[in-house]
């Protein structure tokens, strides 16, 4: 609303509109198997806890995902046009955003896109004092869904930045329509550097989501949590328990809360039976060969122009351009 319209009438009668929220959850626990969107994980705990697992020790993506970008800023320098704006598509904490703050001095602006608004005006805040000559412009939103860009960057060329592997969140028909959305998003010629999981042994990736100090556990079941503040859910979080495995058949890790007994949970006042084992399907996580993914890119609009690995071949960044 802007700031001095016109206050519009209420109607006393009208149904309260429901949340996204709230609708997909409810679809979800009415599904076989039950199931949450994995975007709903990213409340202001949800991140803060995201961040958390980042740093354990057996969580290989963002270190060597960081590794990457460190070893190859000069060549990912000389590859975005000049003076690009920069948008960032679920940012988080803005972390590794700096790096290519730092290999591309000209940047004209930075556009962190994240769903969760706090967590992002906090973050974005933070790098602006750290790069005080940046112009920077947060979108609080769904990056799923298509958005506008602010009005100063939608003249200057663009780069797209995905990094983290959540590319592999989406099933493979999603992420090919993500990435139209992308590039409709950044318009013709735009790049976009996307992080990549790779396939790899099954011990290293199981690791990776069962950590030893439990956190990947906390931010699993913080899902629970958000359900019962925001749509008062009445789980009892000591009754499910985190479970994540890798699923070879589809090439992909797989979250799951797990019932540990029989029981009736209520929702936005609509009740969900759960029988003991029963599971809700929280997140895939897709692993890819550096094949595949240019595949996948080349049916979704995109050309490969560079793909880089770390030594150990655990992940990679692909930079795409528009066609």
């Amino acid at each position: 609303m802007l700031p001095h319209a016109p206050r519009a009438k209420q109607d006393p009668h009208a149904v309260p509109e429901r949340s996204d929220f709230e609708a997909d959850v409810l679809a979800g626990f009415a599904a076989t198997p039950k199931r949450i969107p994995p975007k709903y994980f990213y409340d202001t705990e949800g991140s803060r806890l995201f961040e958390a697992i980042t740093r354990q020790p057996e969580y290989y993506p963002t270190r060597t995902e960081t590794g990457i970008l460190k070893a190859k800023a000069r060549e990912l320098a000389g590859i975005v046009p000049a003076n690009p704006a920069l948008i960032e598509f679920g940012s988080g904490a803005c972390t590794k955003v700096r790096i290519l703050c730092d290999a591309v001095p000209g940047l004209a602006a930075f556009v962190p896109v994240d769903i969760s608004g706090p967590f992002l005006n906090q973050h974005a805040a933070e790098l602006g004092k750290a790069y005080p000559r940046l112009a920077i412009h947060p979108v609080a939103a769904d990056f799923t869904k298509p958005f506008s860009l602010p009005p100063a960057v939608r003249d200057l060329s663009k780069t797209g930045f995905f990094p983290g592997s959540t590319i592999g969140n989406f099933e493979p028909e999603e992420a090919a329509a993500f990435l139209r959305l992308v590039r409709d998003v950044l318009g013709a010629h735009a790049f976009l550097v996307v992080g990549v999981d790779l396939v790899k042994d099954e011990a290293t990736l199981d690791v990776a989501y069962n950590d030893a100090a439990g956190i990947t556990a906390k931010f699993n079941l913080n899902l629970l949590r958000r359900i019962n503040r925001e749509l008062q859910g009445g789980f009892d979080l000591g009754a499910f328990r985190h479970r994540a495995f890798f699923n070879s058949a589809r090439s992909r890790i797989e979250m799951h809360l797990v019932s540990a007994k029989e029981q009736t949970v209520a929702v936005a006042g609509r009740s969900f039976s759960f029988a003991a084992g029963e599971s809700i399907h929280t997140e895939n996580s897709y692993k890819y060969s550096l094949d595949s993914f240019a595949a996948l890119a080349r049916h979704s609009g995109w050309a490969a122009h560079a793909a880089w690995t770390d030594p150990d071949r655990l992940f990679s960044v692909h930079v795409l351009r528009a066609v």
